[in-house]
């Protein structure tokens, strides 16, 4: 029996996918499953470029405003839950479309990979506390003596790994890295069907990112981060470390700290400039990929063109 099919659509910030993704959903009779790694969170519109109700046009989203923005969410809690919309909707005879452009969790949704377990907070906090008392260096020699592989790969002061794979190994009685490796023997959870969007002009992509975030300025970004922080969402939040977010409460801190009046085009450019950079890290996690399908667009994206291209790949 073969694999249910999934539609991807993928590629970086700014070419298109959610318009795409919603043309192709009402030809096809589908739903969209959000694959945007701070679209998860509620009040976080505008600087996720979360489609609006009116975007939409009626088509069923999921996975979009599911947690509070001081909650953490990691790529195993996303395969659990995205997995269920993925299944409820064939099981219900339509179509599921994965929209978005955070990489780590299409593959991981695709590939079907399990994680380990997450250890008790207390074992971990534990850890935690003891490589702040005798060290990174002593903690990964600890760490060498159970999983060598893993210790090799890591230097003494990835806390937040050694940490991981100590809380690994205390609650599953099994190296980190005896995990993965079964766990990428798994077979594909789903026979997907991955379509990529980018430009053919480079800086056509940079240009379209640039107006994106002064838009997003335009449209209140600022007002969104100080209403974030006044309700006690904090730096060290994983919501906080979203491109756009994280530079614009860097500034105001800087500001409470120093006095100093925020310069409004400095933060653009510094969000500008991130946000070209971690275009350019899409691109380079998709094409590794040969089965990516890609449509390359010219000045504007062409929906209609797009959803032609797919139909024929699809049939």
């Amino acid at each position: 029996m073969s694999k249910p099919k999934l539609i991807v659509i993928t590629g970086p910030t700014a070419t298109g996918k959610s318009a795409l993704g919603v043309q192709l959903a009402i030809k096809i009779d589908g739903e969209i499953v959000s694959a945007d790694s701070m679209q998860i969170y509620r009040h976080m519109d505008i600087g996720t470029a979360k489609p609006t109700k009116d975007e939409m046009q009626g088509v069923p989203h999921h996975m979009i405003d599911i947690i509070s923005p001081w909650e953490d969410y990691s790529v195993a809690r996303y395969v659990k839950d995205a997995s269920k919309c993925v299944d409820d909707i064939f099981h219900r005879g339509k179509q599921p479309i994965l929209v978005g452009g955070t990489g780590l969790y299409i593959d991981a949704l695709l590939n079907g990979r399990s994680f380990s377990s997450r250890g008790e907070v207390v074992i971990r906090q534990s850890i935690e506390e003891e490589y702040d008392n005798i060290g990174g260096s002593a903690m990964l020699d600890r760490l060498r003596e159970i999983d060598p592989d893993s210790a090799a790969k890591l230097h003494e002061n990835d806390k937040k790994r050694i940490v991981r794979a100590l809380e690994v190994y205390y609650t599953d009685k099994k190296p980190i890295s005896r995990h993965d490796i079964e766990s990428k023997a798994l077979p594909p959870r789903y026979d997907a069907v991955k379509i990529a969007l980018t430009f053919l002009d480079r800086t056509t992509l940079y240009d379209k990112i640039d107006r994106r975030v002064d838009d997003m300025l335009l449209y209140g970004l600022m007002g969104e981060v100080m209403s974030l922080m006044d309700n006690n969402v904090s730096r060290g939040n994983t919501a906080m470390q979203a491109i756009g977010y994280k530079e614009i409460v860097d500034a105001i801190l800087t500001e409470a700290n120093t006095g100093e009046t925020i310069d409004t085009s400095a933060v653009a450019e510094k969000i500008k400039m991130e946000s070209r950079r971690y275009a350019k890290r899409q691109l380079t996690w998709l094409r590794r990929d040969n089965s990516v399908k890609w449509l390359n667009w010219d000045d504007t994206p062409d929906i209609a063109k797009g959803i032609t291209e797919i139909t024929k790949i699809l049939n």
